[in-house]
């Protein structure tokens, strides 16, 4: 017997077990709603030829002392994996921060050694993200940070004509991404005002200190045009534009670098402003609908979201949506199928559990929920995840417990995500019965 069928056999026992309990509870109804939902996704599943659930992690390179945050990912020509990520004695206010990277080749289970891709002395180096072109060129975009805060950095882009071999990918281009968003403080400096109005009462000191900051800046042209920085990776569209998702600490929200040219050259988009959406992970839907999936920097303490319909000039409202975040980076990606994947910290505090949320409906809802990491302790957080070629998904994160610090690669297929949820479902019924 396949695991899909052990599982659909163990939650179908579960589900009809569970409705002939009388009164029900709150919680025991919601559970119920989650168990049917995962009892029909499994059903899906096909038994006969299927095969069976895959996954595997493990650890890129052994626990570090130093500080090592915030990776990308992506898949070469050749198959292999390619990761990249900051490593230093900190983030933007120490120095010696550079940009690493670790390869890991088809069929094999180990990564290579850890190898500098960039460093620019004297200065922090910051969030990584990689995107393969459809010339098989590397694209690597970071943050150059000059003058120790992030309201200072410049957004940087390599590229590689061959990446593929050993150790660092051959850079034949470097261009920073000198961006000039129209003039927004018209536009922005009334919605910063409503904003203020729904924030709960008192307002706390250091947030007011913030928001006067933010009023102050918004017509500075010197911080509108620095501290847009990546983290990540680009979304191509069907007309082959390419869209490098961005966002502000100056102001705490985003904007889109748009390229027309392959990513030769770039342009800024209308922002999305929510004050405290940042870092998005934009997806397709066969509408054309842009959807963009963002950190909450804020309050609510819920995924922000927002969307544009000509393909990604202009953005409309920012809202939330009822996925819990802590203030942590998130990603997604549109399977091969058409579903789409969410990975990200489905707590309100603390970064200690690691989610992968499923949608059959390019994102209206997200009805199937497991995790790769649900520790007591530890920080498992800032992921990055893409789909290989053969249908794989490959998540990589960084990874912190007390011992130190690492990135952690975690290779798995839609299948898993599937069984692994009925499986914590299946296990929650039984603890709160």
């Amino acid at each position: 017997m396949t695991l899909p069928q052990i599982f659909r056999r163990n939650i179908h026992r579960l589900f009809l077990k569970s409705l002939l309990v009388a009164s029900p509870s709150y919680w025991r109804l919601k559970t119920l709603c989650m168990i049917a939902s995962l009892l029909s996704s499994l059903w899906m599943i096909p038994t006969a030829t299927a095969k069976e659930p895959f996954f595997s992690s493990e650890l890129i390179f052994p626990l570090h002392p130093q500080h090592n945050h915030a990776p990308g990912i992506v898949e070469l020509t050749d198959g292999e994996l390619l990761v990249s990520w900051y490593r230093g004695s900190g983030e933007r206010k120490a120095d010696d921060v550079a940009v690493y990277g670790a390869r890991k080749k088809p069929n094999q289970k180990e990564w290579t050694d850890a190898f500098l891709m960039v460093d620019t002395p004297g200065f922090p180096d910051g969030n990584t993200c990689l995107w393969l072109d459809p010339k098989g060129q590397l694209h690597l975009f970071w943050p150059l940070v000059l003058a120790n805060s992030w309201e200072s950095c410049i957004t940087q882009q390599l590229i590689s004509a061959s990446p593929t071999g050993s150790g660092s990918p051959a850079w034949s281009q470097r261009a920073s991404l000198w961006l000039k968003p129209d003039d927004f403080s018209s536009t922005v400096t009334p919605m910063l005002d409503a904003f203020v109005e729904t924030i709960p009462r008192p307002i706390p000191e250091k947030l007011g200190q913030e928001i006067t900051e933010v009023r102050s800046r918004l017509a500075d042209k010197l911080f509108q045009r620095l501290g847009w920085q990546p983290r990540c990776k680009p979304t191509q569209l069907p007309s082959g534009r390419v869209l490098l998702p961005l966002y502000s600490d100056t102001y705490s929200f985003s904007l889109m670098a748009i390229s027309d040219d392959g990513g030769n050259s770039w342009r800024a988009s209308k922002p999305l402003i929510g004050f405290g959406n940042i870092q998005p992970s934009v997806l397709r839907r066969n509408n054309g609908t842009l959807v963009a999936y963002m950190r909450e920097n804020g309050f609510t303490q819920k995924v922000r979201v927002c969307e544009s319909s000509d393909d990604g000039e202009s953005w409309g409202p920012v809202v939330s949506i009822d996925l819990p975040n802590p203030g942590s980076g998130l990603d997604a990606v549109r399977l091969q199928n058409g579903h789409w994947v969410l990975i990200h910290n489905d707590t309100t505090q603390g970064r200690n559990r690691l989610a992968v949320s499923l949608s059959e409906d390019e994102g209206h809802s997200w009805p199937i929920t497991c995790h790769l990491e649900d520790q007591p302790s530890g920080s498992y957080h800032y992921p990055a995840i893409i789909q290989s070629r053969d249908g794989h998904l490959h998540a990589v994160y960084s990874y912190f417990v007390e011992g130190g610090k690492s990135m952690k690669h975690a290779e798995f297929d839609e299948a898993w995500i599937r069984v692994e949820a009925a499986r914590e479902a299946a296990k929650n019924a039984k603890i709160n019965p």
